[in-house]
């Protein structure tokens, strides 16, 4: 077939449909969603030539295989986690805008570093928009689901011209993550210690982290009050500390309300790079005051 779509050949572990997500719908329960490294996906969509929220294919450490059903060639760019390209088996490069004629394979590696890879194609994946947003949210259930071996995704027109680069550059991944967080609002819901150490010992990114929370291994919270709080709404970047001590990091798939305390909320810029913090990567909580 000739129409304009990607084929799905190998889905990799976890492969979604992510843009700049849904904001503005939290008082519907419904989270943000979008892509976890958000400029990721920004530049490899400048790569190939579309709109910075342009729906692009999020993968998670194993990447993916897809095949171009279309007329024409399309121009493809990854990013993100830095991870072999290739196509029909030969090397093509990482981060830079590549052509893709119909029917080749397009092959995303597994990552070589950090977690999640970005996948552009000029004129996007235009599956239908919930909310006004194509992405994935794993909690909630909207949007397409998560990508399977054979799954026809539509493709949009192209727009631009792709970016005239050899290598686009990016920001490697971390080898110790640094989050900068403001305290509170509940800081006063655990004692002074764990608050000392909430800020100055060093956690670990747990293997149990996904997209609804960065999940961290270390000193447990010692909580300075019984009993629960009633729900309440919770933001982008809050640190839920759950009954057993250790700090839960809410991302784009985050519940909107939770009745665990939140010790404190990281700065927003933070997050890109926590989106590639491989399990086991050393995690610093840096206070630093409100703006």
């Amino acid at each position: 077939m000739t129409d304009r779509a990607l084929a799905v050949v190998r889905a990799g572990a976890l492969t979604t449909v992510q843009d700049r997500g849904r904001p503005g719908h939290a008082h519907l329960g419904v989270p943000r969603s979008g892509a976890l490294d958000a400029p990721a996906a920004a530049l490899v969509n400048r790569l190939v030539g579309n709109c910075p929220g342009a729906a692009v294919l999020e993968t998670t450490l194993t990447g993916c295989t897809l095949r171009p059903r279309c007329a024409v060639t399309v121009t493809v760019a990854v990013g993100g986690a830095p991870c072999p390209v290739t196509v029909d088996g030969r090397p093509v490069p990482w981060a830079a805008p590549v052509r893709v004629r119909a029917g080749a394979v397009l092959d995303v590696g597994s990552a070589d570093s950090g977690v999640r890879s970005y996948v552009a194609v000029s004129g996007g994946v235009l599956v239908e928009p919930v909310l006004g947003s194509r992405s994935t949210d794993l909690l909630s259930g909207l949007g397409p689901p998560p990508l399977a071996d054979g799954t026809v995704l539509p493709l949009g027109r192209p727009g631009g011209r792709h970016a005239r680069v050899d290598v686009a550059p990016q920001p490697a991944p971390p080898a110790e993550l640094v989050l900068r967080v403001t305290p509170g609002p509940r800081a006063d819901w655990f004692t002074p210690e764990a608050v000392r150490a909430f800020t100055s010992r060093v956690y670990r990114v747990s293997s149990a982290s996904n997209r609804i929370g960065l999940r961290v291994d270390g000193p447990a919270l010692e909580r300075a009050r019984p009993g629960e709080l009633p729900s309440e709404g919770t933001v982008l970047g809050a640190v839920q500390v759950p009954p057993d001590g250790m700090p839960v990091v809410f991302l784009a798939d985050h519940p909107t309300t939770g009745g665990y305390p939140v010790i404190g909320v990281v700065r927003t810029p933070d997050l890109p790079a926590a989106a590639q913090a491989v399990p086991g990567t050393p995690v610093r909580f840096m206070a630093v005051r409100r703006r």
